[in-house]
Formats: C-alpha cells, sequence, structure tokens
C-alpha cells in the first residue's frame, strides 16, 4: 500500500467546518451526570429541539452566563422550561460554546438522563476541529511538525475506528480523557497543531483485513514505550497486522528519565483487592485477592512487559489483562506508569519496582516518533515504522 500525498491547504482555520458531512462529526462526552451547567457563548444561540431540529428559542445573549438543569425530565435553559428530552445548543459564529468554563468548537447537545433530574452533555465537532485539541493535548505543540503530523493522523484514525465500532450504540463516540484522546476544547489548539491537521487533511491509516478489503483500525498509541512497543492482541485482544510490537530505540533519547524509568510504588493490599473486587464481580468469586503473579510475559531481552496477571484467593484464582489491572490501581496511570516491571509482597502492601515506559506501548510511540522527527524522519515513515504494512488513504469530506 503506497502513502497518498495531501495538497497544500491554508494552515489556519478560525472556525471549524459546521457544512461538514454529519459522518466526519465528532460526539465528545464532556460530562454524564450533571444536575446543572453554565453555558457561555461570544455570540448568540439558538436552541433546537434534537429530534425535529426545529428552533425553540434564540438567545442573544454574548459572554453572559446562561443556567442550564433537569428536573423531572425538562431541561431548563435560562429559565426557560424545554419539554425536549434532548436539545442542541447551536451557537452562531465563531461557533464557539462555554461550559463550566472550558471552551469547546461546534455544537452543544444537553441529554435528560432516564432518571430524569440530570444531564448528559455532548460536544457535537467537526472531526478536523477536534483534532486540532487532541494533538496539542496528545503531544507538546512545540515538537516538530513531522511528530504532530504523524499524531494527527494517527489520532483520526484512532477516532473514526471508535465511532464506528462504539458510536452506533450510545450517545457519543469518544470520551474526551485519556481512555480514548485528551480533548480539553480550544485551550490545547495552536498554530502548530492546525497546521498538522491541515497539512494530513482527511488522512487516515489502513491496513489489510481478513476478508482482503482495506479498511481503518485502532490507531492506539503511548507516551514511551520504553524500548518495545507491544502486540495489541496482548493488551487489548484485537489483532491487527500493523498492531504487533517493534522495537523502538529512540523513545530513550528524547523521553525524561523520570518518564522512561520510574521508582516503585506501593499500594495497599487491601486497597488493591477492593478496587479490583468492585471492578469487576467476577472477582467476588475469589473473596479476597491474596496473591498477584505474572501470568503472561512478552521478554525482550533486556526487559520484559506482563500482559496477563493471575490473581488468587482463598476460593480459587483468575486472570485479568494487565493493563485492566494497572488501570484499576491507578485509574489515570500517572504513578503505575506502565506493566514493564516487576511485582514484589511487602508484607502489607503490593510494590511494583523497576518500572520502565509509560503507557500500554500499543502502536505509536510519541516520544519515539519525535526522536525519528528529529533525526528526519517524515509523518510517513514514523508511522510506517511504528504501524508496519499499514497504508494512508485520504478521505472525502
Amino acid at each position: 500500500m503506497a502513502f497518498l500525498g495531501c495538497a497544500e491547504r491554508q494552515l489556519v482555520r478560525p472556525t471549524p467546518q459546521m457544512d461538514v458531512d454529519q459522518r466526519f462529526w465528532v460526539r465528545v462526552l464532556l460530562f454524564e451526570n450533571i444536575k446543572a451547567c453554565t453555558i457561555k457563548t461570544p455570540s448568540g444561540l439558538t436552541v433546537l429541539d434534537d429530534q425535529t431540529q426545529t428552533t425553540l428559542a434564540y438567545l442573544n445573549q454574548s459572554n453572559l452566563p446562561v443556567d442550564a438543569a433537569a428536573s423531572a425530565g425538562v431541561i431548563t435553559i435560562g429559565g426557560q422550561a424545554y419539554k425536549a428530552g434532548s436539545v442542541i445548543i447551536l451557537p452562531d459564529n465563531p461557533h464557539i460554546f462555554n461550559i463550566n468554563d472550558s471552551d469547546y468548537r461546534g455544537k452543544l447537545q444537553l441529554t435528560v438522563n432516564p432518571e430524569g433530574n440530570s444531564l448528559t452533555a455532548v460536544n457535537l465537532v467537526p472531526l478536523e476541529a477536534y483534532l486540532a485539541s487532541v494533538v496539542g493535548a496528545e503531544m507538546p505543540s512545540y515538537w516538530e511538525p513531522a511528530a504532530l503530523e504523524a499524531q494527527a493522523i494517527a489520532a483520526r484514525t484512532y477516532c473514526l475506528y471508535i465511532k464506528k465500532r462504539f458510536g452506533a450504540g450510545r450517545r457519543w463516540d469518544l470520551r474526551q480523557t485519556a481512555a480514548n484522546q485528551m480533548y480539553p476544547g480550544l485551550s490545547a489548539e495552536s498554530a502548530q497543531t492546525w497546521k498538522a491537521v491541515e497539512r494530513t487533511y482527511g488522512q487516515v491509516l489502513v491496513c489489510r483485513q481478513p476478508d482482503g478489503s482495506e479498511d481503518i483500525f485502532p490507531a492506539y498509541y503511548g507516551l514511551a514505550c520504553g524500548g518495545h512497543t507491544e502486540n495489541s492482541q496482548n493488551v487489548f485482544g484485537d489483532s491487527f497486522e500493523p498492531l504487533k510490537g517493534v522495537p523502538c530505540p529512540y523513545c530513550c533519547d528524547v523521553v525524561k528519565p523520570e518518564q522512561f524509568f520510574w521508582p516503585m510504588q506501593q499500594f495497599s493490599k487491601a486497597y488493591v483487592s477492593d478496587a479490583l473486587l468492585r471492578r469487576y464481580p467476577k472477582l467476588k468469586q475469589l473473596e479476597e485477592i491474596t496473591d498477584i503473579k505474572a501470568a503472561r510475559l512478552s521478554d525482550y531481552g533486556g526487559f520484559s512487559r506482563f500482559t496477563m496477571v493471575e490473581l488468587a484467593g482463598s476460593k480459587g484464582s483468575d486472570n485479568l489483562r494487565a493493563e485492566d489491572f494497572r488501570l484499576t490501581i491507578d485509574p489515570n496511570g500517572r504513578n503505575f506508569k506502565s506493566t514493564v516491571c516487576q511485582i514484589v509482597n511487602l508484607g502489607d502492601n503490593w510494590g511494583f519496582l523497576s518500572g520502565r515506559g509509560w503507557g500500554h506501548g500499543v502502536g505509536m510511540c510519541q516520544h519515539g516518533a519525535e526522536a525519528m522527527a528529529r533525526a528526519g524522519k517524515s509523518s510517513y515513515q514514523i508511522l510506517s515504522y511504528y504501524y508496519p504494512g499499514s497504508g494512508i488513504l485520504t478521505l472525502a469530506y
């Protein structure tokens, strides 16, 4: 599969393309269960019935806060009650809104939750505008252009894959957190991130599927792999040719020492057991987790990554994917940074020492991408290295 070029375009787009095909909009979950929120826009806003797309109201309150809340199945916005179960807040040009002190592009969908007294808030945003924020949140905007462009293509591919696979069954496509991709809105945008998005406009990674067709795949990426990326099947259970591990002699050259090698982390045995049993009901049969050991390891010579753990209790044992184990114990992953480490019994605590790398290790190593870019590699060369056997397709919006 050959990489396809993309024509040079205007490099800074101050407002999103509001007329882009709805297939290329993204629904980003901002808040799931909130009683109320405060909305502001730099211009007027229109309230639409989400089902009929009919106008319910127009509020000309530039930069003035408007409160929204749910009660008994009714949405109240600026003191006016609407019986529609879901409404769209459509800001006037430049199509920017602020919710609870954070700015976003596009539209805001507010939906009353089934119990009738809380709201789900979803940002409806054109894909390219979404990516301008994601790239700046996932990589420093001062990094090399080739690294930022590789990040834009990987993030675009991942977004569309997750939207396609999971979006149809729920009211949103992705979360705005590291559970999917970081998306803080306008605060992460910059001229550099817009330039990376524009220079890769519409480009996605594709690979050969079992039926012989070419399609997108989940283009995972992580901060620093620690020396070798991991096979996705070992971490997430999916199998795509470009998501097999590759050596990475690059990230060690640019990543901060405390991110490449991290100090021992300790968690109390009681906390670890409670956290795991609470999140995974199937483990309750163990009653209490008394022993933890690596059940499956990927050996890379100088280091190894455990990809499965065996959890033992008074009533037997069970296995759990290592990444699920890690993020249950440390949900933001900022302390227990990876599963490239050793598990040790420290009496009342479990210790994780000789830690290396940060993240799940699958797909593109972001610090490795920056190192390759500094060495003069293009975004296409970076992507073809970390996603071997992939190609690039340019979508028509």
